[in-house]
């Protein structure tokens, strides 16, 4: 499936860095705007791009703000993906379409749901968080501790997050034994993605987490297009808790829990969520 690039001036003088499969002569599909995870570029999931094709979508994404060719905007919330998605679709002659993200991309979808109304018409959520503030939810139990520790530095600001930064280290333990599976398998496109996310520095990365534990700038609650909730039982990253609750808070939300499943291998379940969206 050939991608094509083009950068978008947005809000003044910033940059978006586009990705888009379509072409005029895609009538009947189904665009899906795709948002990529923390640390990845945006580039669309080349894993789903077979049953992409045999159910007629066309993939849209983007870098966010500070990651690949879109230009940094510090203190951005979730929500300024919303503004971002509609200015792309706009550009684009693109009306209404649906919405995806894995992770931290899956916030960033959430937060389209909630504040462009019709426009969009499904969307899925794959293993994201909720929002920081959530009634009773445990926010943090559930996490390794580097991910935790990750996330408190963030909620103690910026200078707290990129102090974290400088000495943080990979940790493997994060991701269960389907994840690493997962990632030796199809799933080994992350490679491709995450380097190129923090070559040129981690601009992208402290501010998507800055955004992640700040208020979102949208509720989920507002959500009105059907919204499937995947998330894998054994998420070490983002705990299950957090797609329970956004589940119980999104009426029109719909569960589906891979109880042996992790972070990444959850991912396998995708080409059936897509089957649903599509219908």
């Amino acid at each position: 499936m050939e991608v094509t690039e083009f950068d978008l001036k947005v809000d003044g003088d910033h940059t978006l860095h586009v990705y888009d499969t379509g072409t005029v002569a895609d009538a009947g599909h189904l665009t899906v705007f795709w948002h990529h995870g923390t640390p990845n570029i945006g580039t669309p999931p080349r894993p789903l791009f077979p049953v992409g094709a045999k159910r007629a979508i066309r993939w849209v994404s983007h870098d966010r703000p500070g990651y690949g060719s879109s230009s940094p905007t510090p203190g951005r919330d979730v929500g300024s993906a919303a503004t971002h998605v509609s200015a792309i679709a706009d550009s684009l002659g693109i009306d209404r379409f649906a919405v995806v993200g894995h992770s931290g991309g899956g916030c960033h979808a959430l937060a389209c749901g909630a504040l462009l109304g019709d426009r969009v018409l499904g969307m899925i959520s794959i293993a994201a968080l909720a929002p920081r503030d959530a009634e009773r939810l445990d926010w943090f139990t559930g996490m390794t501790a580097g991910g935790a520790e990750s996330l408190h530095a963030a909620a103690a600001g910026r200078a707290a997050k990129e102090s974290h930064e400088a000495s943080a280290r990979f940790v493997p333990d994060m991701f269960t034994q389907a994840d690493h599976a997962a990632l030796a398998g199809e799933w080994s496109w992350f490679d491709d993605v995450v380097g190129p996310a923090v070559e040129n520095g981690l601009d992208g990365l402290i501010d998507d987490e800055l955004a992640y534990v700040a208020p979102w700038g949208c509720d989920p609650a507002d959500i009105t297009a059907p919204l499937l909730v995947l998330h894998g039982g054994q998420d070490r990253i983002v705990p299950s808790s957090h797609g329970q609750w956004l589940a119980r808070h999104c009426r029109t939300a719909r569960l589906w829990l891979s109880a042996g499943d992790g972070h990444i291998s959850v991912l396998n379940s995708a080409p059936a969520a897509l089957g649903w969206l599509r219908q």
